[in-house]
């Protein structure tokens, strides 16, 4: 879904425009009626000034993902909205090339590719701007354009590589795709040449704007989906050289992790400086509803944590649940030893007994509404926030936002400093180069701001832990909810994790007065509740979406993906 990017610049961009409707409606010559539609300015009469120069930037931003970003998780298996959806058909395999959100996503990321084309065909136009200023306009839509291209290939592999304005008739039009590998030369050249324009910062008055650490930074997310670990490790190295993010860490271990996710988070409060990219939002002009999916009180939460994403947290010794002393499945005796000994990001993202909550009533027995939540609730009387799995998020949720409908302000995090910092050590362990000293400036970092156990290569392998792989579970647990969690599955080539089904607590700590609500639901022959099943994920096939068919349907030269046909 599209949505309107909000920074105090593109404020004062919407006041000068609606100042200049009144001023024509209230004031105006009589030969009004004779001049061009505000919204349809000829293109003649466009490009001209910096002011017009920036309109048009912003308008480009209207492309930049936002919260539907955080929609994206529930393509993986960290979380879960039971009630089919076009993301659930698609996480599970059983879709084809007619579901919907096929051919929006296409069609979204193609007009915004349209709108950057225009951009950088005409903004030279302009006379009198200083170069500076010129370039940082470039380098902004150059990103915008190259995150597009980002995002549709990952989708779709092979995509038409479109770098002019197109309009009915042009031979492109109707051409075939251009390979993936082509396409991705072209999103680094881009995110090259925007590095090269963009500043590292701006003023407070375009806060929120693309800087040179967000186009090197998503250089390294898209050179690491594609294997170039040297490439992804250079890209993320420069950002770290740039000296001007670090990890949030106000409000001490406990709680800075998941502060970062609310309104004490949002880069216009001065004290975040680990957000690279955000989508940002402010109270009464552009919002979200968020917060309230993921606790809303009168129905099933959008977003239900599951039992792998529980699973994946270490305990505080740094070892798995199925490797430390300090986690005994068989001697918990109630829904919150889970939480217990467990790295501290887990319970400042999944919602732990005893925490603030917005849903009102809970499962607990006495059936009225509470800032407290204690346990889950499986009945849909319409009085509480009811769950699918039996875990809840707190992870991007305002408490106080949960209670109205799309009025949550919390800026969206597209792209942290801690990502970069798991994407350099990622990409040093891929090309068998990762040190101790590598780890200590990343993935401990993230861990000492927290308080846990840090990662030590001799004592993984003591532990007959591999490094791999516990890399990879520092990444899935740092970036939970981010819209990440599909996507690095398909680039690890761990799409058959898609195919198991998704399960939630063990059935046996519900609530005998909560029983009867669950009772048609399965188990596995350790009691966790089966939620989803019927789940398929075949290699190659669903590694890459279909063409949609109404794309197919206009222009057959696209083809089909292997699989699809």
């Amino acid at each position: 879904m599209q949505q309107k990017h909000t920074f105090r610049f593109t404020r004062i961009a919407i006041w000068s425009i609606t100042g200049a409707f009144v001023c024509c409606l209230f004031g105006c010559s009589k030969d009004f009626l004779n001049r061009s539609a505000l919204d349809a300015v000829p293109n003649e009469e466009f490009w001209k000034t910096e002011g017009q120069l920036k309109l048009a930037v912003n308008a480009c931003y209207d492309y930049l993902k936002g919260k539907n970003v955080i929609d994206m998780e529930n393509l993986g298996d960290n979380t879960i909205y039971p009630p089919m959806s076009d993301y659930l058909a698609i996480s599970t395999g059983n879709y084809d090339f007619t579901t919907g959100t096929l051919n929006s996503e296409w069609v979204a990321q193609y007009k915004g590719i349209r709108r950057c084309n225009h951009f950088l065909e005409n903004y030279q136009k302009a006379q009198g701007i200083k170069q500076g200023t010129m370039d940082q306009f470039a380098g902004e839509v150059r990103f915008l354009r190259a995150f597009l291209y980002s995002y549709i290939s990952f989708f779709f592999g092979d995509v038409p590589l479109i770098t002019n304005t197109l309009n009915i008739g042009d031979d492109q039009v109707y051409g075939p795709r251009s390979p993936r590998a082509q396409v991705v030369d072209f999103i680094l050249q881009q995110l090259d040449s925007a590095a090269a324009e963009l500043p590292v910062s701006y003023t407070s008055a375009d806060l929120g704007r693309i800087t040179k650490g967000a186009a090197l930074g998503w250089k390294s997310r898209i050179a690491l989906f594609y294997g170039r670990y040297d490439v992804a490790e250079a890209a993320a190295k420069a950002v770290m050289d740039l000296n001007t993010y670090q990890l949030y860490t106000a409000g001490g271990p406990d709680k800075c992790y998941n502060d970062l996710f609310t309104q004490k988070g949002k880069l216009a409060g001065g004290a975040n400086k680990e957000t690279i990219l955000a989508r940002l939002y402010l109270i009464d002009v552009s919002m979200h509803n968020m917060s309230r999916e993921s606790q809303v009180p009168d129905q099933t939460a959008r977003f239900n944590p599951t039992k792998s994403l529980m699973d994946a947290y270490l305990c505080t010794d740094g070892k798995p649940i199925e490797k430390s002393s300090l986690y005994n499945e068989d001697a918990q005796t109630a829904y919150g030893d889970v939480f217990k000994n467990r790295d501290p990001r887990l319970s400042q993202t999944v919602l732990a007994p005893g925490s603030t909550w917005g849903g009102k009533d809970d499962g607990d027995a006495d059936a009225s509404p509470s800032d407290i939540y204690n346990l889950p609730k499986f009945n849909s009387d319409k009085k509480g926030c009811v769950t699918a799995t039996g875990y809840y998020f707190t992870k991007y949720v305002q408490v106080s936002a949960v209670a109205t409908y799309n009025k949550d302000p919390n800026d969206v995090h597209i792209m942290r400093y801690a990502e970069v910092l798991l994407n350099y050590a990622e990409a040093r362990e891929m090309q068998g180069k990762l040190t101790q000293g590598d780890l200590d400036m990343t993935i401990n970092k993230l861990r000492d701001r927290v308080g846990m156990h840090h990662m030590i290569i001799t004592e993984l392998a003591t532990w007959g832990m591999d490094l791999r792989q516990e890399i990879r579970r520092e990444r899935r647990v740092e970036l939970a909810l981010e819209g990440q969690r599909y996507f690095d599955l398909l680039r690890w080539k761990e799409g058959s994790l898609l195919a198991a089904d998704v399960k939630g607590m063990k059935k046996a700590f519900i609530p005998t007065y909560m029983q009867p609500y669950v009772a048609s639901v399965p188990v596995d022959a350790n009691g966790y509740m089966i939620v989803n099943t019927n789940r398929r994920f075949t290699d190659p096939k669903n590694y890459l979406w279909p063409v949609p068919l109404t794309q197919f349907q206009r222009n057959p030269d696209l083809g089909q993906n292997p699989g699809w046909e």
